[in-house]
């Protein structure tokens, strides 16, 4: 009741808290899922402003929106401070910078290079700017004209955003342009100067007190902050933050299918412990997840799955490496062409992807090499088996010595051989002609191989 009476009278209350929420890396899920949930808590709390500190190189698209949007819908007001000095809120944090209703620089830092990266494909060469614009070469755009358009697609929607933004908290929405339109960027104290932010400030400490009395827009209406002496509330993301955080870094994602994929394989090969199909299971559905949190693309995920298919089938239907090395090198192309996007902290290391492709190789060479050497191996079952081993003898035919039963391989079969044979003795299988074998002394049997 004392926040409702606070906000209906335009003036915070003494004893309303300072929230304060740190994004340290590039922006993604999981940073859009800490901040939605920080300032939900905020609103829970009863606090008088949400401080976002800022150190950023920017991040993706999608989930900066995500951001902004919670932003601009909250009911308690939002300061993003870009601290401490040499942060920098380039990128999408630019944009959550203009959007928060008070912006803010330590000293030593920068904002800007607003410019969206480019999403999808693979980039073109260098255009020389003097060049003259490409003619057309029939009833289709060239590449590089449709690479172009999207381009300019881009811009101008980041740019038109941004300046929606700016002209929504009366900022300098002619720069904020410039910021997307040429990348460039600014210190703290040209921002200031150009009425890009509101404050400089030393320190957390020091942005509360500029910001005592400070009257804001929130939702329509004024409401003056009451932040001297306030208490400050460090919310640090939690484990579901870091979990997500985790498995959204496409690197472990790329692990975690691998991980699943052979998993589940080792499971299907020898069933029964249920340790693989349960590690493999987890990992499979945690990637899963990943990927559909992540700009991917989808020809490259296509690859990757080509690749492991064809390496599995090669460890259940030996091709003597063709299938299971074609399906390594599937495997690196989609792996390289995975992420549909060019934003820092979002692309898979190569090294990590020829890393896997080795391991990968490794496991098809030991399958390979057991497929060659159980093909040399000769047969121990069948008639292959049965021929040339050795037989007891159990019963002789009273009426006829050479016709008794034998035991072989523990099982019982009807003999015949060119001598008597006696209870006991030993006796060597030469063939066998249904379920009667043909044996003889072992002293005077010959077998091939023996």
């Amino acid at each position: 009741m004392l926040w409702l009476g606070a906000i209906s009278s335009g003036q915070a209350a003494p004893g309303q808290p300072v929230l304060v929420l740190s994004i340290n890396d590039a922006i993604g899920p999981a940073s859009a899922d800490y901040l939605i949930r920080g300032l939900e808590h905020a609103k829970a709390e009863h606090a008088q402003l949400v401080v976002i500190r800022l150190d950023t190189p920017g991040g993706l698209d999608s989930s900066m929106r995500e951001i902004i949007k919670a932003i601009l819908a909250s009911p308690v007001p939002v300061a993003s401070y870009v601290a401490p000095s040499g942060a920098r809120a380039a990128s999408a944090g630019t944009y959550i910078l203009y959007a928060s209703h008070v912006a803010a620089m330590a000293p030593g830092t920068n904002l800007g290079a607003a410019t969206p990266v480019q999403i999808g494909g693979l980039p073109g060469p260098p255009k020389d700017p003097a060049a003259p614009p490409a003619a057309p070469t029939g009833d289709k755009q060239s590449p590089q004209i449709e690479q172009d358009t999207m381009t300019r697609k881009q811009v101008n929607d980041a740019a038109a955003y941004i300046r929606g933004l700016a002209q929504l908290r009366g900022r300098n929405a002619d720069w904020a342009e410039q910021a997307v339109r040429e990348a460039v960027s600014l210190p703290a104290s040209d921002a200031l100067r150009l009425k890009v932010i509101d404050q400089v400030a030393n320190d957390l400490p020091d942005l509360l007190r500029q910001l005592d009395g400070k009257t804001v827009d929130v939702a329509g209406q004024p409401l003056q902050l009451n932040t001297a002496g306030a208490a400050v509330i460090e919310r640090q993301p939690d484990w579901r933050t870091r979990l997500l955080a985790v498995i959204t870094n496409p690197s472990v994602a790329l692990i975690l299918i691998m991980i699943g994929v052979y998993g589940l394989m080792f499971e299907f090969m020898s069933p029964g412990s249920g340790v693989g199909g349960v590690i493999g299971g987890i990992c499979l559905l945690l990637a899963l997840y990943a990927l559909q949190l992540l700009p991917v693309s989808y020809a490259g995920i296509g690859l990757i799955l080509l690749g492991v298919a064809f390496m599995i089938a090669e460890a259940f239907m030996p091709s003597f490496g063709v299938v299971g090395f074609g399906g390594i090198v599937a495997f690196v192309v989609g792996a390289v062409i995975l992420m549909d996007t060019d934003v820092p902290g979002f692309g898979i290391p190569l090294a990590l992807i020829l890393f896997l492709a080795l391991v990968s190789a490794l496991l098809l060479g030991g399958v390979l090499g057991m497929a060659i050497k159980a093909r040399r191996r000769a047969l121990v079952s069948g008639d292959a088996g049965l021929v040339g081993s050795l037989a007891t003898v159990m019963a002789v035919n009273d009426s006829d010595p050479y016709i008794g039963s034998v035991q072989a391989q523990g099982e019982q079969w009807q003999a015949q051989c060119q001598t008597p044979l006696q209870v006991g003795q030993r006796v060597r299988v030469i063939s066998r002609k249904g379920v009667l074998l043909d044996v003889s002394a072992a002293a005077d049997a010959v077998v091939q191989g023996d």
